[in-house]
């Protein structure tokens, strides 16, 4: 089952309270997502860490109900 935008904001909202997300769809199936994400959370932690913070905001449902999420991250 996809994953609409909504979803994905939320889910990510809920792990960094903080963030600023712009999602573009990288095909018209809720399935293939681009984000870029700023968060004061990323401040001084290696691009690795800060996708490894948004990536555990989907648990399970990265690779699955969300199939691909190109990430970008920034800092404010």
């Amino acid at each position: 089952m996809p994953m609409p935008a909504e979803q994905i904001e939320r889910m990510i909202k809920t792990a960094l309270p903080d963030a600023t997300i712009e999602l573009t769809a990288l095909a018209d199936d809720n399935d293939h997502w681009a984000a870029t994400v700023t968060s004061a959370a990323f401040t001084g932690l290696s691009r690795v860490k800060q996708h490894q913070l948004v990536n555990a905001a989907f648990g399970d449902k990265l690779g699955g109900e969300l199939h691909a999420l190109a990430l970008t991250t920034r800092t404010p």
